[in-house]
């Protein structure tokens, strides 16, 4: 007998008051170009000032890559990260 195996997906969205500011205060602090933070991080700058401006929602995994390419930590946290 086949047995197949089905995901099952849980999405969890919360809002952040003042995340885009607070990333923009940080890349502001480091001394490298808006450029080559964008290179370091994957993502475009148009992407990266819509994300300051709180234009477009934020997947965890960018957050994540933006506060290590950063160096920071902006003390968001999702019920259940890191769990499978």
């Amino acid at each position: 007998m086949i047995s197949s195996l089905m995901k099952v997906t849980k999405t969890i969205s919360i809002d952040v008051p003042g995340l885009g500011a607070k990333i923009k205060e940080a890349r502001e602090a480091d001394s490298r170009s808006l450029k080559a933070i964008c290179k370091a991080v994957g993502m475009s700058q148009m992407n990266w000032y819509r994300i300051e401006e709180e234009k477009q929602s934020l997947p965890l995994e960018t957050l994540r890559k933006i506060e290590e390419v950063l160096g920071v930590d902006f003390g968001v946290n999702l019920e259940g990260e890191g769990n499978a």
